[in-house]
């Protein structure tokens, strides 16, 4: 069964951005002043147990608990809340098919991802799926549009200027358009390869849900290099260098500094040989852009062989308390943590160098619930966080497959955080 759309917006050809000039030294000068404190966040002795219970029956295991997201028809995959002028708490969080039919988890999200919005009174439990917000433009009748296949990974930020939903979209330029570089590349790979971060602006999360928002046709951010050895859509030139943003600009994190500018955190792809995640930073004024991407990698904890350690699904906040920001990631190898596959803390004082934390072990791969049941999970991904007024953490949304590996249901977990 098809998920309802909630809104049809006519899409915004583009918004007005002034430029913009950013220096190392204009930019993280403040955020030296009055200068950082210590690095004592334990971010897994945030972590409250899950309600409710987790049953098993033979080989079969069922959870019952009002804080996971669940759609018998669809995966529902990364979620970022808001809580809106009427009190209540708004999901907005990537949704594909899982049923009958449907292509494997890997290939799903990238043919028919959108976004959804889900609400609930509550922040870290009982949400309801409301409909979709933002389809592939194509399904609009924009073929052409950088999102017209589809829309993932969304990330939501308010700010004086409103509210802005960050996400990934992406299109099919065809095989005819790849050229001879990219001749054997599936239709799924092409449009992955095609992945950029775009933006839609609204007054206020009502207006959001409502539908009243600026969709620019244009990506925010697009990569500055194509560096692959084979396989390439539209490859860079021979000798071409590959910055953090290459081949694809995916994850977006924003995060305001202290001194004012804004900072759009966001994943690219190298291959040395094999595939490994590396982040970038791009800087601007405004949550609408401009954003221009700065060539140092960040989170860049390397390996004993000098590779980057990959990681993905960056959170960054800057912690008003401690005056340093700080990161969710996913750590692939575990080298971040020493604990294996698992949530990383990462900490820096200035937003470009960054170094495990003190605590940096942020979550094992498992859900702890109310009944003391641990259970291990295939999956745990896609970190983002809720704030209240005061600036500390109430809750945590992660992306989760109980088992096997990718094959299995996704669904959205809701944990809640005691910061005392």
């Amino acid at each position: 069964m098809p998920l309802p759309s909630r809104v049809a917006v006519a899409p915004v050809s583009r918004v007005r951005r002034a430029d913009v000039a950013v220096t190392a030294c204009a930019l993280f000068a403040a955020c030296a002043a009055p200068g950082p404190g210590p690095d004592d966040l334990d971010f897994a002795a945030l972590l409250q147990p899950i309600p409710g219970r987790v049953v098993r029956d033979g080989d079969e295991l069922r959870i019952d608990s009002p804080a996971l997201l669940r759609d018998a028809e669809h995966h529902v995959w990364g979620g970022s809340v808001l809580r809106g002028e009427d009190g209540r708490y708004h999901m907005f969080c990537a949704m594909f098919d899982a049923g009958p039919g449907a292509r494997k988890f890997g290939d799903e999200w990238l043919f028919s991802s959108v976004i959804a919005h889900a609400s609930s009174a509550a922040p870290d439990r009982a949400y309801a799926i409301d409909g979709v917000l933002l389809r592939g433009r194509a399904a609009e009748g924009d073929p052409d549009a950088f999102d017209a296949q589809g829309v993932h990974n969304p990330h939501v930020l308010r700010d004086d200027d409103g509210v802005h939903l960050f996400h990934i979209g992406s299109r099919d330029p065809g095989a005819a358009a790849v050229g001879p570089t990219a001749a054997r590349l599936r239709a799924r790979d092409r449009i992955q390869q095609s992945q950029c971060i775009g933006v839609a602006h609204a007054p206020s999360v009502e207006a959001l849900v409502a539908g009243r928002y600026e969709r620019p046709r244009e990506p925010l951010l697009v990569p500055r290099t194509r560096v692959k050895p084979d396989n390439v859509v539209a490859p860079s030139p021979p000798g071409t260098v590959a910055l953090p943003d290459n081949l694809i600009v995916v994850n977006p994190s924003v995060v305001r500094a202290p001194d004012g500018r804004v900072l759009l955190y966001f994943k690219g792809n190298v291959y040395d040989p094999g595939w490994r995640g590396v982040h970038g930073v791009a800087v601007g004024d405004s949550m609408r852009g401009p954003f221009r991407a700065r060539d140092e990698f960040v989170f860049d904890v390397r390996l004993d062989d000098g590779r980057i350690a990959s990681a993905e699904d960056p959170f960054v906040w800057f912690d008003r308390r401690r005056h340093r920001f700080y990161a969710l990631v996913k750590d692939f190898s575990g080298r971040l943590t020493g604990a294996g596959p698992s949530l990383a803390l990462l900490t820096s004082t200035d937003g470009l160098d960054w170094a495990p934390a003190r605590h940096p072990l942020a979550s094992a791969k498992q859900l702890r619930f109310a009944d003391g049941t641990v259970l291990p999970v295939s999956r745990l991904e896609r970190p983002q966080l809720l704030f209240d007024d005061d600036g500390r953490p109430t809750a945590l949304f992660v992306a989760c497959i109980v088992g096997g590996g990718y094959r299995g249901h996704a669904c959205n977990v809701q944990i809640a955080l005691v910061d005392r």
